[in-house]
């Protein structure tokens, strides 16, 4: 079996203010997950200015810092730096029938991960004609694999066409988004049809290894469905999950998994941008 990918990851975030802030607080999920094939080795959160971090698992499972900032300041940096191995391959679920997908004990299990929300709203009447010939198909299997082909080829990559604010239906009417956006437009699709499915945040290094080669890129985002088991698509590049990826938190959309959010006293704020930076290292 391929053994994974022993990466470092130094992902930057935070926020510029108008004005001094007196007070913030703030949650950040930048911790990679260790399970389900994936291991983290370490995981050190810097801050500016310094505080105090405590940490929490969240209701969906994802590990959350969590600190306040009681002085006054203009300006938060945040740093995450982990270093995890991934999976060492695409993990595939066995595959369950349509009987046991749509069963009442499966879908009462996972209903948190069918339910519509404000950001993977319900398919519009414009895909209908689509969503019949979806569930037209022998198995879930063969649904789950048309839709992240069909995203794929809908929709155009465009950084900046969207906001963190945009659903699935203005993603799909658009044709264009970004990773969060193509997620969210799978997810809506699956749901509609009954299929469990859940929004997953992490980390994308090259498609092929780059041993003690440094990857500039940004968060990214994409799906988990139950098939008998949970299985990770990625739809913006039309992809299984595998080695490549690193997985941080998941939940029913990117509502419950944003890497940075907090609130605040003081003026209005910008954000400071993000960098994520992955180094492949030897094993």
């Amino acid at each position: 079996m391929p053994t994974g990918r022993k990466l470092r990851i130094i992902h930057r975030s935070g926020y510029r203010y108008s004005t001094d802030v007196q007070v913030s607080f703030n949650e950040v999920r930048m911790t990679p997950a260790d399970g389900g094939g994936q291991q983290l080795l370490e995981h050190v959160l810097s801050l500016k200015p310094d505080a105090l971090v405590y940490n929490y698992e969240d209701y969906w499972g994802a590990q959350v810092d969590f600190f306040d900032v009681h002085k006054p300041h203009r300006m938060l940096e945040v740093t995450a730096e982990s270093l995890v191995v991934t999976p060492g391959d695409h993990t595939e679920a066995r595959g369950a029938p349509w009987e046991e997908v749509l069963s009442p004990e499966v879908q009462d299990r996972h209903c948190e991960y069918l339910a519509p929300t404000e950001y993977v709203n319900r398919p519009g009447e414009d895909q209908l004609e689509i969503l019949a010939e979806l569930e037209a198909l022998a198995t879930p299997k063969q649904v789950i694999r048309a839709v992240v082909d069909l995203v794929h080829e809908r929709m155009t990559y465009t950084p900046g066409a969207t906001t963190v604010f945009t659903s699935a239906s203005e993603a799909w009417s658009g044709g264009i988004g970004v990773c969060q956006d193509f997620t969210h437009v799978a997810l809506s699709l699956l749901r509609a049809l009954r299929i469990p499915a859940r929004y997953v945040s992490g980390y994308l290094h090259s498609e092929e290894p780059a041993l003690g080669q440094t990857v500039v890129g940004e968060s990214h985002a994409w799906i988990e469905v139950w098939d008998g088991a949970w299985e990770g698509f990625d739809p913006t590049n039309n992809r299984s999950v595998g080695s490549a990826h690193v997985k941080v938190a998941a939940g029913r959309d990117y509502r419950d998994v944003p890497p940075l959010k907090g609130l605040y006293s003081g003026g209005g704020s910008e954000a400071l941008g993000v960098t994520v930076e992955i180094t492949q290292l030897e094993d």
